[in-house]
């Protein structure tokens, strides 16, 4: 891998956010530190994956903001979930790896050896060599994600965003999966990803985010992911309303006032 230019630090500052003024996480401050490794658990519907969104830039708030420091969407890489992926657009793996080098390239640039070689190498990381000329459709799941992260490993971005990586794949691929973000956390990459899987999150993740739409802890993974807290925010999420009040800006509740 190349080398990394060390990522800014990500501040939310009361940040909310949701869709058609509806609240999917609320009043969230807290900082995601350059190189931190951090998982984001929660109940589903818990707001995790709109989280990421946002901090993706795909996502506006609806109130509070997210300071960046000076970083811009080019300095994020953003893995969405596999299913979010058309298994059925006819491109071969080489080629959909290829695509992480679009930043550099452009649309219709020419990839030259120095950018060849950067792909044959991610494909190889990922074990994958020898498949490059395989189409998406006929790859296993646990094969697709690999040709996600080799991906991911082609764009060389010093902040990585991750919805789900390790659903329906096998053990071995998981535990590659996992030796690449460590991998990253060496070189000081700033790693962000949303788990539902909580001995995960505990054994490879430094810190970890636990949402219920509401925060219910941010720290140490081992502390923030324990039983108690983990209880809480089920209870809090089988407690939601979903017929509660649309989420009001901060000048208009003033004005409720």
């Amino acid at each position: 891998m190349g080398a990394v230019v060390t990522p800014a630090p990500i501040r939310l500052e009361n940040l909310t956010l949701g869709y058609d003024r509806r609240p999917a996480v609320h009043h969230l401050d807290g900082i995601i530190a350059p190189g931190e490794t951090l998982a984001i658990c929660g109940p589903n519907g818990a707001g995790k994956s709109t989280l990421l969104k946002a901090l993706a830039g795909a996502l506006a708030p609806m109130g509070g903001r997210i300071d960046r420091c000076g970083a811009a969407a080019r300095d994020v890489a953003y893995l969405p979930q596999a299913l979010d992926i058309d298994r059925d657009f006819p491109i071969f793996l080489r080629d959909f790896v290829s695509l992480g080098a679009l930043g550099r390239c452009g649309l219709f640039g020419r990839i030259g050896a120095g950018e060849s070689a950067r792909i044959d190498s991610a494909i190889a990381a990922v074990g994958l060599s020898g498949l490059e000329d395989r189409t998406l459709d006929t790859l296993s799941g646990g094969q697709l994600q690999r040709a996600l992260f080799a991906r991911l490993i082609v764009q060389d971005k010093p902040i990585i965003l991750l919805d789900e990586p390790f659903g329906a794949i096998d053990e071995a691929t998981r535990e590659a999966l996992l030796a690449l973000i460590d991998w990253w956390r060496a070189e000081g990459r700033t790693v962000v990803a949303v788990l539902h899987e909580i001995d995960i999150a505990r054994r490879a993740f430094a810190t970890a985010l636990l949402l219920a739409r509401d925060p219910i802890c941010w720290g140490a993974a081992a502390e923030t992911l324990c039983d108690a807290n983990i209880a809480k925010a089920r209870r809090m999420a089988e407690a939601y309303d979903r017929a509660a009040r649309e989420c009001l800006r901060d000048e208009e509740r003033a004005h409720d006032h």
